[in-house]
């Protein structure tokens, strides 16, 4: 079999992925033949992963030469892991240097990076695959499945709570999804993944947003007024620790790829995340409306002391809810293990009144509730990321849930955050085909 050859942009830590499907489960289809990453370090600690697995070592590259990089390695297809507010550039110049392009969610984060992603794939017919992992979570599909189905009839509204717990929603405020001009805010870089399950959920495009929240908890002035104070500016150092302090050196991963790696571009992955320049929210609700006639109400907490979610979706034949508990507790002498992010990693059932639980929910009206089962797999996100790569790799097969997501899907999904940010700043409800993406105009005609 002819292999695919493939590179690598950004190798930061959710390149792992990638790298470890390339050299295992589809080494005889891909081919890792480039890395493109600015800061030395890092590129070498993946060239040498694949050199260490008995792989050809592949070239190394800086962004200014990603055009060369695709020419000269024949790269065919790109995998975009690189900072969310740089996705859109890369994009596009991959498509117009001729290749493929897998890229991590956000597909960007603000609406003028999205067209210019819109005209990139119009203007040279190539391909966009974005990877929503979420969507291939047993859970997440069981409930596409029921609402599929017809089982709660029509979709009238849906309540979507998600709780990230001082351990995993912190970490979003060490590092650079901290500065919302690089992330897009909490709104766009973690909910997207949420406001995509939405629209594949209920099969529908988002119209008008409302967006209400701030920075209520992280932060320094939050931290001068309940009198915290003096802090370390990162939790990197000797001496005492305290539960929101990240130290890279217990951590021989993290360490590698970003304390070992500083001198060269002076990133501090363990930023206080009561310190200065957090321009963020961390607490968050949004009222969106859809064009089919449903209205969603979500919020998010950043500093929650428990990770999960509560979704329930109603119709006019009944209701489905779904609760999961990722993590019951943080507790204060953990350290950094569990992992710091439950959901892509089992992290444990710890001995807690709210212990770690999955249950889908469905009541018809008239009629007692019903649980629905949850069929999990092995591997990250209860075996979703297993199917996830197997249609980044493969190919999608015919999938009766429609799992596989391109570069529409993550246009929609990014326009609620997109749309909220502006509602932020204006106080006042945003129409999502009014931010300049044609895709969007058109699905609100």
């Amino acid at each position: 079999m002819t292999r695919t050859r493939y590179a690598l942009v950004g190798a930061g830590h959710r390149a792992q992925m990638y790298v470890d499907a390339i050299t295992d489960t589809y080494a005889d289809r891909a081919e890792l033949a480039a890395i493109c990453e600015p800061n030395p370090v890092r590129a070498a600690v993946y060239r040498d992963q694949l050199v260490e697995r008995g792989f050809a070592e592949p070239t190394l590259w800086q962004p200014d030469d990603l055009e060369r990089m695709i020419a000269d390695a024949r790269i065919e297809r790109v995998i975009i892991t690189a900072r969310d507010d740089l996705h859109a550039p890369l994009i596009v110049r991959a498509l117009d240097a001729g290749a493929d392009v897998v890229v991590e969610k956000p597909l960007t984060i603000d609406a003028a990076s999205a067209a210019a992603i819109e005209d990139a794939v119009e203007r040279t017919g190539r391909d966009v695959v974005l990877t929503f992992n979420y969507r291939y979570s047993p859970r997440n599909s069981a409930l596409r499945q029921v609402i599929q189905d017809g089982r709660i009839g029509r979709v009238t509204s849906i309540d979507f709570s998600w709780m990230l717990d001082t351990k995993h929603g912190a970490d979003y405020f060490r590092r650079w999804h901290r500065e919302k001009e690089h992330s897009g805010g909490l709104l766009v870089h973690k909910s997207s993944h949420h406001f995509d399950l939405v629209n594949w959920w209920i099969r529908d495009v988002p119209e008008r947003v409302f967006a209400s929240g701030g920075l209520r908890f992280y932060g320094a002035a939050n931290a001068q007024e309940r009198a915290l104070g003096a802090r370390p500016q990162r939790g990197t150092h000797d001496g005492e620790h305290d539960p929101f302090e990240l130290d890279l050196r217990d951590d021989e991963r993290l360490r590698a790829l970003y304390l070992d790696a500083e001198s060269h571009d002076g990133y501090l992955r363990d930023r206080d995340v009561f310190g200065e320049g957090i321009t963020i929210e961390d607490n968050l609700a949004l009222v969106v409306d859809y064009a089919g006639g449903a209205t969603l109400s979500y919020s998010l907490n950043a500093h929650a002391p428990w990770e999960g979610y509560r979704v329930a979706v109603n119709g006019t034949e009944g209701r489905a809810e779904l609760e999961v508990v990722e993590r019951g507790a943080v507790l204060a002498d953990e350290g950094l293990h569990p992992v710091l992010d439950p959901s892509a990693v089992d992290a444990g059932a710890e001995a807690s009144l709210r212990p770690q639980c999955e249950r889908l929910l469905v009541q018809r009206h008239w009629e007692d509730a019903e649980e629905i089962e949850i069929v999990n797999g092995s591997g990250g996100h209860g075996g979703g990321d297993a199917l996830l790569l197997a249609d980044v790799f493969v190919g999608p097969s015919e999938d009766p849930l429609a799992r596989p997501a391109g570069w529409r899907d993550g246009v929609q999904s990014i326009a609620v955050g997109i749309a909220g940010n502006r509602s932020l700043e204006t106080g006042l409800p945003v129409r999502t085909g009014e931010l300049g993406v044609r895709l969007l105009a058109e699905g609100s005609r």
